[in-house]
């Protein structure tokens, strides 16, 4: 009953993110009025209902598979992998090829390569999930590094545009742009979706899944693969858009308290609303100049990553954990 009040609720956020998205600061009439409502306005919020409902899934799939709550596609490699590979493009000049832009291509191969790292570790049989989570953050610094002698390669113009990209922004993409990241992100969601019964398991305890007939190996690389399959279309489209995936899950949880079954799609649900309200207010929080939303989700983001590590949590027990003097 909690989730489906929830369900609502985020659905009527959503309904009138979407409105000011829409029709706020639009011009009241005439051939002008048309063309940014149809070729700017409408693109750019099915973008963000795009990117934000794909960051909340992944995030929610990413904290149920690892059993940890700030498991995101930002910790575990998957954002920074695509990020090294579309910067990659960015700054050495690769060309398009076919009819996919060559930061798409670099995006995909630097999130899967990543992706592929954290797989091998899952597979080992050797690794404990914390140790996984390890791994991925460990992926995260080294891809951090690799970008900063890239920037340091990078010539004036191709420092300015990765410098922009970095920031993280919802662009004007058109729908053909449009089109093309909605395939992948449609692809790694419906997989996620789709194993939401066997990640609801997993939460359980992998010994436990086991017993019940879940391929645990074979659940985490394709929740993996399909994770870096969709954010890899996002970072090479808007660049880094950070903090999303960690801090809508927990908001959903804080919400609603659902099952791992129902966390997904509230999840997906509730970062579609979260972006492009964060859209929105990036675009009218200072007067005649729009603030790269990747900007403000890291703002909001940050300080929630501090209350969540700060939080204390109960022992099993029931007493409060003991704190370091």
């Amino acid at each position: 009953m909690k989730q489906s009040w929830a369900a609502f609720a985020f659905m009527g956020v959503l309904l009138v993110a979407v409105a000011c998205s829409l029709v706020v600061g639009l011009e009241p009439a005439g051939d002008l009025r048309d063309f940014v409502f149809y070729e700017l306005r409408v693109p750019r919020t099915v973008l963000g209902l795009l990117v934000g409902a794909t960051l909340g899934l992944v995030g929610a799939a990413f904290q149920t598979l690892f059993q940890n709550s700030l498991a995101t596609p930002d910790t575990v490699g998957t954002s920074a992998g695509a990020a090294l590979g579309a910067l990659a493009a960015l700054v050495l000049g690769a060309q398009s090829s076919l009819f996919l832009p060559a930061a798409t291509v670099f995006a995909f191969l630097g999130a899967l390569l990543a992706t592929a790292l954290v797989s091998s570790v899952a597979l080992s049989g050797r690794a404990r999930l914390e140790e996984v989570l390890l791994a991925g953050v460990a992926i995260t610094l080294a891809a951090g590094a690799i970008s900063q002698a890239l920037h340091a390669m990078a010539d004036a113009p191709a420092l300015f545009a990765s410098a922009q990209w970095s920031l993280g922004q919802l662009p004007q993409v058109g729908y053909q742009r449009l089109l093309l990241a909605a395939g992948p992100c449609a692809v790694g969601c419906a997989v996620l979706l789709y194993r939401a019964r066997e990640l609801e398991t997993l939460a359980l305890g992998e010994d436990w899944a086991r017993s019940l007939g879940v391929e645990t190996r074979r659940i985490r690389v394709e929740v993996l693969l399909a994770s870096s399959l969709a954010v890899g279309s996002i970072v090479a489209l808007c660049g880094p858009i950070s903090f999303v995936g960690l801090l809508v899950p927990h908001l959903v949880r804080r919400w609603a308290e659902p099952s791992a079954r129902s966390l997904l799609p509230l999840s997906c649900l509730a970062g579609a609303a979260y972006l492009v309200g964060c859209d929105v207010l990036a675009r009218h929080l200072i007067g005649g100049r729009e603030l790269p939303v990747g900007v403000l989700t890291a703002a909001l983001g940050a300080p929630a990553l501090f209350f969540l590590v700060l939080r204390p949590r109960p022992r099993a027990d029931g007493q409060k954990p003991p704190v370091l003097r």
